[in-house]
């Protein structure tokens, strides 16, 4: 039995694609000509920048913004709740659904990725990958150049610390810091 899917349908559902399909590649052109625009919107007000963030995000609720630069794959994987803020120069490997939560604050140069790749080195010389979602919840705090894998899922009310590496699942409430990141409260 063949796969009918497309590349593109397998990479958002998560499973080995390759990025050098049409498709995939074209996706890719659409979100960097976005990407052009967004980034030289620094002087517009946050209004305006958010009718920009609209265009492309799967969602940008009300009161949300990323301030200029920011760098995405795709940007339809990135799903922001309400009042989310991202800090300047932020970067989401969006291969698969990223969702950040209602009031979540993020540091500058913040790095999501959802991208992957296989541990066998043969399937990755041959140019497979995969993806992993990132969930965020509500009213999280993330500083400064924090890294979070794919895969990892953030509770509500959580603190990560700057330039940690989340590595794994953030509990709700949790302080996490470090390389890698580890609990360094369990909250209230």
């Amino acid at each position: 039995m063949t796969d009918a899917r497309t590349p593109m349908q397998r990479m958002l559902a998560g499973e080995l694609y390759r990025a050098d399909d049409a498709e995939i590649q074209a996706a890719q052109a659409d979100t960097r000509d976005w990407l052009v625009r967004y980034n030289a919107a620094l002087g517009m007000t946050p209004a305006q920048r958010h009718s920009l963030l609209v265009e492309r995000l799967g969602a940008a609720g009300e009161g949300s913004e990323i301030r200029p630069p920011f760098h995405c794959d795709y940007g339809f994987n990135v799903h922001l709740g309400r009042g989310v803020f991202l800090n300047f120069d932020c970067v989401i490997l969006d291969v698969v659904r990223v969702e950040i939560g209602d009031g979540t604050q993020i540091g500058p140069a913040v790095q999501i990725y959802t991208a992957d790749h296989p541990r066998d080195p043969a399937i990755r010389r041959d140019g497979w990958e995969f993806g992993k979602p990132v969930r965020i919840g509500r009213n999280v705090w993330i500083g400064g150049g924090a890294i979070l894998l794919p895969g990892v899922s953030v509770g509500d009310d959580a603190l990560i610390g700057a330039g940690s590496v989340v590595t794994r699942d953030v509990p709700a409430g949790a302080t996490v810091a470090g390389n890698p990141a580890r609990i360094v409260s369990k909250g209230a």
